[in-house]
């Protein structure tokens, strides 16, 4: 199945809230959070509270212990090790950051599954300050698209993705920031709003701007339940038609390390060695 791309939002999709929020209040900086926010764009504000956050005291790996609690529902687990042993391209589009995404899924088994991340980079400097950077550099040029954010264009990470490949693609996201892109996908691709978000209510508003079709999902069984039967309607499914879920869901991915270098900024997106 590998002209089938999977390719995941993840904070609301993939784990059950938004990491940058459930950071910043688990580790008690919610008011400065919210004082700041009026005045910066978010990915800028968020590289400012990881300043603030070890002015306070709070190190790396508080942070990380903080992420490893944020929840990702068990159906979502099996759906990714599931689409992962069926030979799906598995990929994130996200507007979290690296060591975010990183932290969680390595702390659930699943990082081995994605062939790369794309997301904001994320390096530790040289005081221990997590530090985070827009995927887009906003302050040299504009991505040009006016319905997303400055740092972000996911569809042109997907067109990027696709490079004039014959690929269906399935689109899993909650946010405005995940419209873009569905609004770029063809008759054959599937996109998979989560229902009663900005993103289903996008959709909802004005459904025939949309040429592939729409799955709507409310909850992570929901979640797993669609995308497995949109994965067996793949013209790339097993020749007889039928697969023992039984068998492939408790397969593990492969834990391959996704190593990012002290000091340095990762890179837009990282491939995950096979």
């Amino acid at each position: 199945m590998a002209g089938t791309v999977i390719i995941f939002d993840f904070d609301k999709t993939i784990i059950d809230c938004d990491s940058d929020n459930w950071v910043i209040d688990e580790l008690g900086a919610t008011q400065l959070f919210e004082a700041l926010l009026p005045s910066m764009p978010w990915n800028s504000l968020m590289d400012r509270m990881m300043m603030e956050l070890h002015a306070q005291g709070k190190t790396i790996d508080d942070i990380a212990e903080v992420l490893k609690r944020a929840p990702l529902d068990r159906h979502v687990a099996s759906a990714i090790k599931y689409a992962y042993a069926l030979g799906c391209d598995l990929r994130i589009v996200s507007d979290a950051n690296f060591f975010f995404i990183e932290t969680i899924l390595k702390h659930h088994g699943l990082i081995g599954c994605f062939t790369e991340i794309n997301t904001n980079p994320s390096f530790i400097d040289d005081k221990g300050r997590l530090r985070i950077a827009p995927y887009h550099d906003f302050t040299k040029s504009s991505h040009g698209c006016p319905l997303c954010p400055p740092n972000m264009c996911k569809s042109k990470i997907v067109e990027r993705i696709r490079a004039g490949e014959k690929k269906r693609v399935i689109y899993l996201g909650d946010g405005k920031g995940d419209y873009c892109p569905s609004l770029r996908l063809g008759e054959g691709d599937f996109v998979m709003p989560r229902k009663n978000y900005p993103l289903w209510d996008l959709i909802q508003n004005n459904p025939g701007l949309l040429r592939a079709e729409v799955h709507e999902w409310s909850n992570g069984e929901e979640q797993e339940k669609v995308l497995l039967h949109l994965i067996s309607l793949s013209e790339f499914a097993v020749s007889n038609g039928t697969v023992d879920a039984a068998q492939l869901l408790p397969v593990d991915c492969k834990m391959n390390s996704m190593p990012a270098k002290p000091r340095e900024p990762l890179p837009k997106f990282l491939p995950v060695p096979m």
